[in-house]
């Protein structure tokens, strides 16, 4: 299904991070339509590194390439600022299309960025993110690939340098518009009576933003609510005290109505019809 058709028939569209393959089947039974793997994420679960602009564009395209064999979703990929020049940003586009991203957003910070949600950020002029932005409409080979532009001017110049900036990207090619770190309602509601594409409410956990309910975020006009690493924090807390209560000798069997069962597990990933492949492929005749 194409994003404007998503976007349409539903109001928001709800978009949930998957931190890896099995993730992205989990949502995927639970209903959701569209998935989304973050840079930070990666950085985070892949390697055990900040979100610190430290991993690469090809640590980004394993995952994306892992999560793509489990499911058919529409995919939704953080690639940071892009990974260098006019020229390298073409290549990543052209990769992450490769590797079967369904979309992108590329942002406005300095390519030694920060967490949209930590103090200190810097961002480039105006200009050299629509050059980012060309670079990146110029390589896109797939009409239903989504471009979408992030930018984190709000921290630095507040609500019309979002406009400016955002309508400056839609010009340039955006096909919608992450707007980070805002902290009300009634901002979203600016920016959305006065961009032309669809806006995106970044509703991560313990950040700059306010836990919003769709509902309000729609009647904002909100087209699209990202969580993007909301299952991911929840299965670290519930990793660390697992293994907090075994370095303790606590009571293992007390965790068990906590943990995904062996059955659920193999329903999830499918197991007994690869079990009955191998068994014809033995079997006698």
């Amino acid at each position: 299904m194409s994003w404007d058709k998503l976007i349409k028939e539903n109001k928001p569209l709800v978009i949930v991070g998957t931190i890896n393959a099995y993730s992205a089947l989990l949502a995927e039974r639970a209903g959701i339509q569209a998935i989304y793997l973050s840079g930070g994420g990666v950085a985070n679960a892949s390697y055990g590194l900040p979100d610190l602009a430290m991993t690469s564009r090809e640590d980004v395209l394993e995952d994306v390439r892992r999560i793509r064999s489990a499911t058919k979703l529409p995919l939704l990929v953080d690639i940071d600022t892009g990974w260098g020049s006019a020229l390298s940003i073409s290549r990543t586009i052209k990769e992450m299309i490769s590797a079967g991203a369904s979309g992108v957003h590329i942002e406005d910070q300095v390519s030694e960025k920060r967490c949209g949600h930590r103090p200190n950020k810097e961002i480039v002029s105006c200009e050299e993110m629509v050059d980012r932005v060309k670079a990146a409409k110029d390589a896109q080979t797939d009409d239903n690939f989504l471009l979408m532009a992030r930018t984190d001017a709000f921290a630095k110049g507040g609500l019309q340098e979002v406009i400016d900036r955002s309508n400056a990207f839609i010009e340039a090619g955006a096909g919608a518009i992450f707007p980070e770190a805002i902290s009300k309602l009634k901002d979203y509601e600016e920016i959305s009576k006065n961009v032309s594409k669809p806006i995106l409410a970044n509703i991560t956990e313990f950040g700059m933003t306010p836990l919003f309910s769709h509902n309000d975020l729609a009647d904002a006009g909100v087209k699209i609510v990202l969580h993007p690493l909301s299952a991911f924090r929840a299965m670290s807390k519930a990793a660390e005290k697992v293994y907090a209560t075994l370095a303790s000798g606590g009571d293992h069997e007390g965790l068990l109505d906590k943990m995904q069962t062996r059955d659920e597990l193999y329903d999830v990933l499918d197991y007994h019809m690869y079990e009955e492949k191998i068994d014809k492929l033995f079997e006698k005749n």
